[in-house]
């Protein structure tokens, strides 16, 4: 979802505390609150997809699907984000109401003004849960979907994937077709990267 500028800095206690009564959601980032802004129909309807394949996917599991109301914990970057969607299947996540520690998966649907975000910080911020297997950023214009991947030496190899092609996820052994994703949505053929250059 796409974010305002900092407002004013907290701790993180005070920063739950803060969060648990507000109407506007907002991410914490070393101190920072950023106020989240609200979403254009193709990304809530592409994250909305993306979590009823998987919710039909790990149902009967131990693990639980979680989308954009649900925070992250990044304790080695002291930061909290609102994920799209994520999946944790750890027993501790269960006892924490506000917040998962230890996602396997986590989603962000692109927008113009997060793209960057997304791709740059907040992924060297994600990339430090020891849980976290594959981080999965969609294009909501274009039949783009790149899934960066854990391998076993612990470095993070990008898998594209684009039109007319099986999304896959080797950390929940799930696969679908790409055009799933975007079930409802008029794709438009310009991608968010072009966009930027323009």
């Amino acid at each position: 979802m796409p974010v305002t500028q900092p407002s004013f800095t907290l701790t993180p206690q005070a920063y739950l505390e803060w969060e648990k009564d507000n109407e506007i959601k907002h991410e914490f980032v070393d101190g920072d609150v950023f106020a989240m802004a609200g979403a254009k129909d193709a990304h809530v309807t592409v994250a909305g997809n993306l979590f009823a394949l998987l919710h039909a996917h790990v149902k009967g599991s131990p693990c639980r699907p979680y989308i954009s109301d649900m925070k992250v914990q990044v304790e080695k970057a002291n930061a909290f984000f609102y994920p799209d969607v994520m999946i944790t299947c750890d027993e501790r996540d269960r006892h924490k109401d506000y917040f998962k520690n230890h996602p396997i998966l986590i989603a962000e649907i692109l927008s113009e003004s997060t793209a960057a975000f997304d791709r740059g910080r907040k992924f060297a911020a994600y990339r430090q849960l020891e849980s976290l297997q594959e981080y999965l950023l969609i294009d909501p214009n274009d039949y783009s979907v790149d899934c960066f991947r854990r391998d076993t030496a612990g470095h993070w190899v990008l898998y594209p994937f684009g039109s007319g092609e099986q999304v896959e996820l080797a950390s929940l052994k799930w696969s679908a077709p790409i055009a799933a994703l975007y079930e409802g949505v008029t794709v438009n053929p310009r991608s968010l990267s072009e966009e930027a250059e323009r």
